[in-house]
């Protein structure tokens, strides 16, 4: 949620990132909602000064009446208040981020800006072959099956695939929590941005709509693509950082503990509403999946070299991995709501020739916080509510599909990245007989 004060002291600012991101918001309900809101209060505040001024001295029966119509008219002008409070707040949730100044303007992913590559893409000698062949043939994917039992857009993952998957996990937290692989990385984005490592953390996969809407990720926009147990009135969430980013909600961080980083893993669920007839083969997209993100609360001041930080972590794992990528800037139409910026890391995909999205850093500066009234004590004593930054980390399926299909050989097999070779009982995939 953006700070009011700032709306109605520059509203066109505001107006203007809403169109950017193409959201429809009506700002003049906000102000002329706060100026009718700000005369009530006045009038209210007058009503009670006339009551304490009458109560001060032994009232008589017809100051009684009097003051008792008075407490009648006060209660139904808090009333008034409290309704047009609600109702700006309401709108007030539905203004998005405005994104950064340097922040790509476009209407969607067509025009995000390609920042930089990284790799060699690969050559091959052979006809190659898509996760999903490869999958069947070596017994790693079964998409069939999981059609019978729970419908399309589910799979199961089987065998080595398994082991990649955990090892991605055991590979991952290996780097985020080892204090040397942070010094290094930290120290590659400015000298002196803080070291701390990332806590492992198991977060739920269920949270409380007032809990989902705070995390600016919950509106009637984006509700149906949200899985909802109406039974209990909880959602199951679509990413990690769903739940990690409440956990300090109405919690004031002292300014020496920040930034506090978390590394969480969780199972997300998609219902896909809006992508009918997108990526329908394979497990690129899909309803259930499994993810590691990065959660990350700073002072205000460091929370661009905190994205930045992000992305190089990003970086570091997926160069341990060997996979070409290229890291992008994601323009103003096709970036999430809650965003002041967002990077995108886009994987090679042999199969379908051209790199496919993989990871996202975004940086949401206060918008978050300012909801979940998670606010920081600064050094001098002040308050100020905190930054915050997610990404992936990896998504599992994507990051699977990437290895198999840059990875298989001409025999039809698929080799075993080295870095995860010591989390596996294998260095290769090979069909059997």
């Amino acid at each position: 949620m953006i700070d009011i004060k700032k709306l109605l002291d520059q509203p066109d600012v505001f107006e203007k990132a809403a169109k950017l991101k193409g959201v429809s918001v009506d700002i003049n309900f906000i102000i002329e909602g706060k100026t009718k809101q700000n005369q009530l209060q006045k009038e209210c505040d007058d009503l009670r000064h006339e009551v304490n001024a009458a109560s001060k001295n032994k009232p008589d029966a017809e100051t009684i009446q009097k003051l008792k119509s008075t407490k009648e008219q006060i209660k139904k002008l808090e009333d008034t208040i409290r309704d047009i409070d609600e109702k700006i707040m309401q709108e007030l949730c539905k203004i998005p981020n405005p994104p950064f100044a340097d922040v790509p303007i476009g209407k969607d992913d067509s025009e995000n800006v390609v920042l930089r590559k990284w790799g060699k893409i690969p050559e091959f000698d052979f006809e190659l072959k898509d996760h999903v062949e490869l999958g069947e043939e070596l017994n790693m994917i079964d998409i069939e099956r999981a059609a019978k039992v729970t419908g399309s857009r589910f799979y199961y993952l089987k065998g080595a695939a398994v082991w990649i998957q955990f090892a991605l996990l055991q590979y991952a937290y290996r780097i985020l929590t080892d204090k040397e692989e942070i010094e290094k990385i930290a120290g590659s984005v400015e000298k002196g941005h803080s070291t701390n490592v990332f806590e492992p953390v198991l977060p739920p996969v269920m949270i409380r709509p007032e809990m989902y809407t705070k995390m600016a990720r919950l509106s009637d926009a984006d509700k149906d693509e949200k899985y909802h147990l109406a039974q209990d009135d909880m959602y199951l969430i679509g990413s990690a950082e769903h739940t990690l980013g409440p956990m300090h909600a109405d919690e004031v961080l002292d300014e020496k503990d920040l930034p506090i980083r978390y590394v969480g893993f969780s199972t997300a669920f998609r219902r896909e509403a809006g992508s009918y007839g997108k990526d329908v083969r394979g497990i690129l997209r899909v309803h259930q999946f499994d993810k590691i993100e990065m959660e990350s609360f700073t002072v205000p001041e460091d929370s661009l070299k905190e994205q930045e930080f992000f992305v190089k972590i990003q970086e570091r794992l997926l160069q341990g991995l060997e996979i070409p990528y290229q890291i992008v800037a994601v323009c103003t139409g096709d970036m999430g709501k809650p965003d002041a910026q967002q990077i995108d890391v886009e994987c090679w995909m042999p199969a379908q020739k051209k790199y496919r999205e993989t990871h996202s850093a975004d940086l949401m500066t206060d918008y978050q916080s300012r909801r979940l009234n998670t606010r920081v004590r600064r050094k001098n004593g002040e308050f100020e509510f905190v930054h915050m930054n997610d990404a992936t980390v990896f998504a599992i399926g994507r990051t699977l599909i990437a290895i198999m299909e840059n990875y298989q050989k001409k025999d039809g097999s698929i080799e075993i990245p080295k870095v995860l070779q010591p989390f596996m009982p294998l260095k290769k995939i090979i069909v059997k007989n």
